[in-house]
């Protein structure tokens, strides 16, 4: 029996990207039923892919209640509503097999990662004391995308003069804008830029100079869409919501890595039940950005570990 309730999660302050506002993160979170045991995952439906919670929520009603994994992988195609259902089938196996996700997987236990916090967009005043407030964070990512970018990543940098900043544009910026930032990114001593320019509108990072590495994230969503990355993006970055699942996920992660990609793990606004499948995408990736449980006011029973050391993997009486 697959279930499904709409579940929201309250933020502890608004969340601005260049796309718009926030102040609370809507989920789906699906549970796989099976001889009395259940398995759950959660996914962020995302109107930028043409997705809200009422069309993902009809993908998943529409499947057979004994689906398989591997027949899931072709029954729905790579999104959130697949996302959902095939963590949770990887939860169920786990808890009827009387093991932990990734032993069925065959990859070595997980370890705790260091993980960006997200800086929201916002003026320049106000993303210094927010980094200011974070400057004890070793990596700091800070929402862009505006014609007026240049003051918020000078602030932001005053206000964290150590940590490593990653900046996300999210498909914000014109090829003029970013030609003109990118000198002025490598001296503030960015290391990461994320998808500068829009998905399927990006043909001139191939000609532009790409002083620090430029990240794929709206541009780049399973294996399939790996080929037309190829001479724009140095680094992919791997979202479960985007993959379709953490099945997907993986296969993502090695043939990007095969293909010389750099790695990221990034999410949308979720909670611990959302990261913790990306939790095992991460090891040994570049970068990790599965801080979501910290954007939060509240969050599920038997959250996620966030110390010094970074996210934890999540406990099974939450996961896997």
């Amino acid at each position: 029996m697959i279930t499904l309730t709409r579940d929201t999660f309250r933020l502890a302050q608004v969340f601005t990207i260049s796309r718009g506002s926030r102040t609370e993160a809507k989920v789906l979170t699906v549970t796989v039923e099976r001889g009395g045991i259940a398995g759950r995952g959660e996914c962020v439906p995302y109107a930028r892919y043409g997705e809200s919670l009422d069309s993902v929520a009809a993908q998943i009603e529409g499947l057979p209640a004994g689906i398989s994994r591997r027949d899931l992988q072709d029954a729905l195609p790579p999104g959130a509503a697949r996302n959902a259902v095939d963590c949770a089938l990887w939860d169920l196996e786990a808890k009827r097999a009387g093991k932990r996700v990734w032993d069925l997987a065959g990859l070595p236990a997980p370890q705790p990662m260091v993980t960006a916090f997200t800086l929201s967009l916002d003026d320049p005043d106000r993303m210094r004391a927010e980094a200011a407030k974070n400057a004890h964070r070793p990596l700091l990512k800070i929402k862009l995308g505006t014609a007026d970018d240049m003051h918020r990543l000078a602030a932001v940098r005053a206000g964290a003069p150590r940590s490593k900043i990653i900046v996300d544009a999210n498909e914000g910026w014109t090829t003029e804008i970013y030609a003109d930032l990118a000198p002025h990114l490598e001296r503030m001593g960015v290391a990461l830029v994320e998808q500068p320019l829009p998905a399927g509108a990006d043909e001139a990072l191939a000609e532009i100079a790409r002083p620090i590495p430029v990240c794929a994230d709206e541009s780049c969503h399973d294996r399939a869409t790996l080929a037309d990355l190829a001479g724009k993006y140095d680094m992919v970055n791997i979202k479960l919501d985007k993959t379709g699942g953490l099945t997907e996920a993986l296969a993502l992660r090695d043939l990007a890595r095969a293909e010389g990609y750099g790695v990221m793990v990034g999410c949308m606004v979720g909670s611990s039940l959302a990261m913790a499948p990306a939790t095992l995408v991460a090891q040994g990736a570049a970068y990790v950005d599965l801080d979501g449980p910290l954007l939060l006011a509240e969050d599920r029973d038997h959250p996620l570990v966030y110390d010094e050391a970074g996210v934890h993997p999540p406990s099974a009486a939450l996961w896997g």
